[in-house]
């Protein structure tokens, strides 16, 4: 296994340099994981016949990995961040591509399981080397830019979607197995294509818990419990009140898809100029909005158009959460970052483990509940951030405390 520090990385080739792979994890998984997410609403209603407690049960499930995600520190106690992240992202393909043989809540339950454990320990290994691949000044633009990739992939797998479901008559099996395929191959292609590369501050391999990086935690919960609301159940609406078909649905994420590409790079500008606090400001004071606009969907009878349109509007403001990473990598010790990402991403799912099963039983008493009880989350967001600091830095992680030396625990 050959290991090449980051100082020395620029001699590769630019396609076998750190950012190129981050580059290309950020192309694979979201090609397998927005296809299941595309097709999940349409194969659990049309196959499975699911109700909105039995779609609350199956995201529940979904995250527990996410919750226990903190077991990625015992992980790489024994094997490299880089090799753990891309043995998750085969998981999570390989368990994408076999979604559609097991059509019985049974086996969709451990399907899910099995690529939501590739999902969420890829995830947290994957915003760990970023935050440690990639300098502090260049981090909101080269974030934004690694997100646009995603988005890029995720388009073109859209694109054929849409244009082939019906003309071709697609099948699930097919387009699982296509998609889930292609990001199994990214993933072994990328085990033995790349050196190990060595940033230069060692990651501590402990449980790290630091009562100074307290705002990020609680920020991470909130962003966890409103997020659930929107990944569970916005998606859901669209299938189960305006009877959207599988190309109708990968429609929309298309069009989210075109726009997210276009402004991804924008938002990392704009983190860089106004900063991290104004950035999530304009977030959740916008995701407020959203998800009270949800609910009107239901308590006003808006139309298929107004729910469309703030599908799309909501992930614009979700794009800005990358401001949340780039606070946390000016306040951290460099050598936390690892074992704080696998904390924070634990915190984050917290909320996640309970929320969809218990709002799916509130889903069928009030749809427009769950999402006025989204907006109520995101105002207890905005409260959160104006705690942040406009130069945030270690020592001066709130603006509750004032510049001083960055304190151990």
């Amino acid at each position: 296994m050959r290991i090449v520090k980051l100082t020395d990385a620029r001699t590769l080739p630019f396609w076998r340099r750190p950012f190129f792979l981050l580059f290309l994890m950020a192309m694979a998984m979201p090609v397998a994981f927005s296809t299941w997410s595309a097709l999940l609403n349409n194969f659990v209603v049309e196959v499975a016949g699911f109700d909105g407690a039995d779609i609350g049960l199956l995201h529940t499930v979904r995250e527990i990995p996410g919750f226990f995600a903190i077991g990625v520190i015992a992980l790489i106690m024994v094997m490299r961040e880089q090799v753990l992240g891309l043995v998750a992202l085969l998981l999570l393909g390989v368990s994408t591509a076999v979604t559609a043989w097991f059509p019985q809540m049974g086996g969709i339950l451990t399907i899910t399981m099995l690529s939501s454990i590739g999902f969420h320990y890829f995830e947290t290994v994957n915003q760990s080397l970023q935050l440690q691949w990639i300098d502090k000044a260049r981090a909101p633009q080269m974030l934004g830019w690694i997100m646009a990739a995603g988005s890029g992939a995720t388009l073109v797998a859209y694109v054929a979607i849409v244009m082939t479901w019906q003309t071709l008559g697609l099948s699930y099996n097919f387009v699982y197995l296509v998609s889930g395929g292609f990001c199994a191959a990214v993933a072994v292609f990328a085990l033995f294509a790349y050196p190990q590369f060595e940033a230069p501050h060692p990651q501590l391999k402990t449980f790290v818990l630091r009562k100074r990086y307290w705002l990020y935690y609680a920020l991470q919960f909130m962003a966890g419990a409103r997020r659930q609301i929107f990944v569970v159940f916005a998606g859901f609406m669209m299938v189960e009140r305006f009877g959207f078909d599988v190309h109708q649905v990968t429609s929309l994420f298309l069009i989210t898809l075109v726009v997210n590409m276009l402004i991804a790079p924008l938002l990392g500008r704009i983190v860089a100029v106004f900063g991290e606090q104004r950035a999530l400001l304009f977030e959740y004071i916008g995701l407020v909005c959203v998800f009270l606009a949800y609910g009107g969907v239901y308590f006003f009878g808006w139309g298929v158009a107004v729910a469309a349109s703030l599908y799309v509007i909501d992930h614009i403001f979700f794009g800005l959460a990358l401001a949340l990473k780039t606070y946390f990598q000016k306040i951290a010790d460099p050598a936390d970052i690892a074992p704080t990402a696998a904390v924070a991403f634990t915190i984050n799912h917290i909320a996640a483990v309970f929320l969809p099963v218990l709002l799916g039983l509130l889903w069928l008493v009030s749809p427009g509940a769950v999402f006025g009880l989204a907006a109520g989350m995101a105002g207890v967001s905005v409260c959160l951030a104006l705690l942040i600091p406009r130069h945030p830095v270690p020592g001066h992680e709130t603006r509750l405390v004032g510049y001083a030396a960055p304190q151990a625990s």
